[in-house]
């Protein structure tokens, strides 16, 4: 039966593979993968015992797994490369401030939307703690979520500001703290300031510096290019692996607030749309652009391994300046995501507070929820751990219990692809906007 499945398995890679030669459209190809998947895993699921599926899973996952290493092996040379390039080519370094302002406004105020949008939810399925029963699983997650509470108890916004601040450039290379990518870069942009300072002194020195950095480039985005070419195959995997682990039993249960997440991810994606609308951008252009990212976003659950995909969509599909999709990827990989940091702990909150005898509904609660959310999402960076980390931040800063974290977990990861892909959108549309605003182009 293992042969079999494994048999299968390769034939279909073939057929992805034939069917983005014949077509030459990554996002079709993608699209076609993630639906072959979630059949495929549906399938081994239903028709494989245990040890079987375990172990086919096992073997497809140097597929699904081995994609994801692959981009998580680019990202910090790519953020180091890109931003150094990005900022060396620029006129003056006075464009950095409002490259930067722009981009963090739009991923701190959509959050704020998002957070508004999850609240909206909770009220309109009438979510509520009450009665969740937790099991096993759920029992072992409160321990961790008990756990991580210590790493947040002393956050403070000074503390993560500093945090930003690389103290060992080649360590923050390496991925080795929660806040490398940002910390790499402030060290890349820094850089780059300092080689529009030479070129000031020595325009010859600074124009080789410039034109050797270029070179490294085009070099680090020659390898991305290749990498990107085998995500059909990646997300084929991936999904496969989500659809054939998947406890539907529990999906059952906790259906209401599935559904009340998916419709507040899709409300906020028609957000997303509607800003770039009113901003003169058409958005089914910009989604038909973005699908391959998002698919990949959606079964990878990873926003950082999603950066190469970022940039390159919004360089070479949407036309927005490099040194803005470089600054709008990395910053939304960590800050003001709208899904992890917005829609997931403004739901949580809004369904622990009644059990605390706090009306969620009250407009004094709702907008300091909404405060907090947006507040909080510039900080999950500086501490890691995505939408687990940002539900602790909140919850501990209303004073409310934690226990509802470690209760959802049977669902997290069903929840958390639609939450990711929403992130990188948000992070795409930061740089198209930034990009329409500057008029950098």
């Amino acid at each position: 039966m293992l042969f079999i499945n494994l048999i299968i398995f390769v034939a279909t890679l073939f057929i992805l593979n034939a069917i983005f030669r014949r077509s030459q459209k990554l996002g079709m190809t993608v699209f076609i993968a993630l639906l072959l998947g979630l059949a495929s895993g549906a399938l081994l699921q239903q028709f494989s015992d245990k040890p079987i599926l375990d172990t086919t899973l096992d073997w497809i996952n140097l597929v699904g797994n081995g994609y994801v290493r692959l981009l998580q092996m680019i990202v910090m040379p790519l953020v180091f490369v890109s931003i150094l390039s990005a900022v060396t080519r620029l006129n003056q370094a006075g464009a950095l401030g409002k490259i930067s302002f722009s981009v963090l406004s739009v991923l701190l105020i959509t959050t704020a939307i998002s957070a508004a949008i999850g609240i909206a939810m909770v009220y309109l399925f009438d979510l509520s703690a009450e009665g969740l029963v937790a099991g096993e699983r759920e029992i072992a997650a409160q321990a961790r979520v008990e756990g991580r509470v210590e790493q947040v108890s002393n956050l403070s916004i000074p503390a993560m500001l500093l945090s930003f601040i690389p103290r060992n450039p080649f360590a923050e290379l390496t991925g080795a703290n929660p806040t490398s990518i940002i910390s790499t870069v402030i060290f890349a942009a820094l850089l780059g300031v300092a080689a529009l300072s030479l070129r000031k002194e020595n325009e010859e020195l600074g124009e080789r510096i410039a034109q050797g950095v270029d070179s490294l480039n085009k070099l680090i985005m020659r390898l991305v290019r290749f990498v990107i070419r085998l995500t059909p195959y990646g997300v084929f995997a991936l999904m496969i692996k989500m659809a054939a682990t998947s406890k539907w039993a529990d999906i059952i249960n906790l259906g209401n607030f599935i559904v009340a997440s998916y419709l507040a991810i899709i409300l906020m994606f028609i957000v997303h749309g509607l800003l770039l609308a009113l901003s003169g951008i058409n958005p089914f252009n910009y989604f038909k652009q973005t699908l391959p990212t998002l698919s990949f976003a959606f079964t990878s659950r990873s926003s950082a391994a999603t950066i190469p995909l970022n940039i390159e969509t919004q360089t070479n599909k949407l036309g927005v300046n490099p040194t803005i999709a470089n600054f709008s990827a990395t910053f939304g990989a960590t800050i003001g995501q709208n899904g992890c940091a917005g829609i997931y702990p403004a739901m949580l909150a809004a369904m622990i507070a009644p059990t605390v005898g706090i009306d969620p509904f009250s407009m004094e609660y709702i907008l300091t929820l909404i405060l907090i959310v947006a507040i909080s999402s510039f900080g999950i960076a500086g501490v890691g751990g995505g939408a687990t980390f940002a539900a602790i931040v909140v919850l501990s800063t209303l004073n409310l219990p934690l226990a509802l974290v470690g209760l959802l977990i049977s669902i997290e990861p069903l929840i958390d692809m639609g939450r990711t892909a929403l992130n990188v959108n948000g992070a795409m549309v930061s740089g198209t906007l930034s990009n329409k605003w500057l008029k950098t182009n």
